[in-house]
Order: structure tokens, then C-alpha cells, then sequence
């Protein structure tokens, strides 16, 4: 099992190299030439609003589950967060470091900051998944005709039809397990009670919005200036499939899904796989203050609380 984890990510990054040596080099050339220091600035300053403001969601979450933070340290230990999910294999062991960094002492002292870096990204899954759910609506102004139009409505309802279920079926088991009815009034802390819904959506939709913004700004930046569908369409299918809990920060299968899913908004594959190029390098340039909080931490002697 360590050795799959292992070659799953370079699988991917494998993958990554074969796209690029397969697509037409001087085009992808060509893209990258046209990248100006405006789009670079802008890039990196919507990932700032990105971690920030997921920092705020973590601290607001940890609130809710009674767990107290500085807004510094929430801030410091997102970019250590960040910058280890794009390093690391599997895109989400920054997110165990984080709550490992935020234990306390004693016995279960990790359970609660566990539970808090859980729920803040859930929350923000949510929303990207409501997104793309929303964008099957905008699919058959893609793809065409009235078949289109007739399967997305459907995948809609089913989607719609299973989260009801999956709602139901908590309600009724919540009464015979307890750490089912102590997870649900958890979740009902975090994410209902005492106008939690509005804070949550509102923060979360924002940095969806930030990761929408950034991958239209890179496509604009390699040429290829995207038609407003592909806020609801294209981009969000890019985004959902970095999810995936394998190799490095997306790289490959974001990369792989933008190659497919450019041509139908009206650009082309090689432009799709630059502007995904360019959103890669611009997440993880975003995140290196994440480096630079590990580093002093390093020196100063001090591995937890950044």
C-alpha cells in the first residue's frame, strides 16, 4: 500500500510529461510567451484572498466546535496547509498536518481540530460541488441539443434525489447511534445553527468564486479568453477532478480535463492544458509563504503553531 501511494503521484506527473510531450510544443510555447506581469500580480493576489479568507472559514469552524484561534495563526498555518497539499502526495496531507500542528495536550487532544479541519473543507467541497451542479443546467448551451438538455436535467434530480436520501437516512439512524447524533448536532453547530448556513455559503462561495477567477485568468493569460459557460461548465469539472486524493496538488488530472474540456467552449486543447499549466504554478507560488512559515519554524526550534 505505501508503494502504491507512492506511485499513484508519479503516475500522474508521468502522465502530466506525456501531455506535453504529445501536444504541440510550439503552441504551448507560443501560450506561455503571452503571459505579462498584470495577469502574473493578479493571479497571486486571488490567492491571497483564497487563503485568507479559507482561514477565516477554518477559524469560524473551529469556533463552532469550541476550539479558539488567533486570526495570525489560522492565516500562517492555511499557507503551511496549502503549500503542503500541492507538495506532498495526495492533496490533503497538509490538512492532516494542520490539524496535527493544532492539537492540544492530553488525551484526544487532536479529535476536536481533526473534526474543525474536516468540516472547513467540506464546506468548501460543498460549494464547488453546487457549482458544478449548477452548471448542468448551462451544459446543453454547450453541448447542444435537446438530449443534452434532457440528461443533465436528470443527473440534477438524481444528485438532488440522493443527497434527500442520504438526509433521511441521518435522521433516522441518528437516534439509535451516538456518535451519529453527536456528529449530526456537530454538524448542525457548524454549518445551521444561529445563522451559520449564511457564513459558511458566503465564505465558501467567495473562494469558489477566487478559484473560478484565477482559472479564467490564466486561460486569458495564454490567449484564450473563455466564454462566461465556462464559469459554470468547463472550469468547475477542472476544478472538481483535483478532488481526486492523488498526486500532487491536482497536477495531471486537472491538466488532463482542461485538455478535454477547452474544445468545447471554443479553445483549444494545447491552450487548455497552458492555462491549467498556469494555474498550477500560481496556486503553489500563492503558497509559498507556507515554506518560509515552516523554514523559521524549523530554525527557531518550535514544529507546532507556526
Amino acid at each position: 500500500m505505501p508503494l502504491l501511494r507512492l506511485l499513484v503521484p508519479l503516475a500522474l506527473v508521468a502522465l502530466l510529461a506525456f501531455m506535453v510531450s504529445r501536444t504541440d510544443l510550439e503552441a504551448l510555447k507560443g501560450a506561455f510567451q503571452q503571459l505579462s506581469a498584470g495577469h502574473l500580480i493578479a493571479g497571486l493576489m486571488l490567492v491571497q484572498i483564497q487563503i485568507a479568507v479559507s482561514a477565516l472559514r477554518w477559524r469560524f469552524t473551529a469556533a463552532r466546535l469550541g476550539e479558539t484561534m488567533p486570526l495570525p495563526l489560522a492565516v500562517s498555518e492555511y499557507y503551511v496547509a496549502s503549500f503542503l497539499n500541492q507538495t506532498l502526495p495526495g492533496g490533503v496531507a497538509g490538512d492532516a498536518v494542520r490539524a496535527y500542528r493544532m492539537r492540544s495536550d492530553g488525551p484526544g487532544g487532536w479529535k476536536r481540530p481533526a473534526k474543525a479541519v474536516l468540516f472547513e473543507r467540506l464546506s468548501g467541497q460543498m460549494a464547488l460541488f453546487v457549482l458544478a451542479l449548477s452548471g448542468l443546467f448551462v451544459w446543453p448551451l454547450v453541448l447542444g441539443g435537446k438530449e443534452a438538455g434532457e440528461l443533465s436535467l436528470h443527473i440534477a434530480l438524481g444528485f438532488i434525489l440522493v443527497v434527500a436520501a442520504i438526509g433521511v437516512g441521518m435522521i433516522v439512524i441518528k437516534q439509535r447511534f451516538s456518535w451519529i447524533r453527536q456528529f449530526s448536532d456537530e454538524v448542525s453547530a457548524v454549518f445551521v445553527r444561529d445563522g451559520a448556513l449564511l457564513i459558511q455559503a458566503g465564505m465558501s462561495l467567495l473562494i469558489v468564486a477566487t478559484y473560478v477567477a484565477c482559472f479564467f485568468l490564466a486561460s486569458d493569460a495564454v490567449g484564450a479568453q473563455l466564454p462566461w459557460k465556462a464559469a459554470l461548465t468547463v472550469i468547475p469539472l477542472s476544478l472538481v477532478v483535483m478532488l481526486i486524493p492523488a498526486g500532487f496538488g491536482g497536477w495531471g488530472t486537472r491538466e488532463a480535463a482542461a485538455m478535454a474540456l477547452w474544445p468545447l467552449v471554443g479553445a483549444t486543447s494545447t491552450e487548455g492544458l497552458a492555462a491549467s499549466i498556469v494555474y498550477g504554478g500560481l496556486s503553489l507560488a500563492g503558497a509559498l509563504p507556507g515554506l518560509v512559515i515552516l523554514s523559521l519554524g524549523a530554525i527557531r526550534g518550535r514544529p507546532r503553531r507556526a
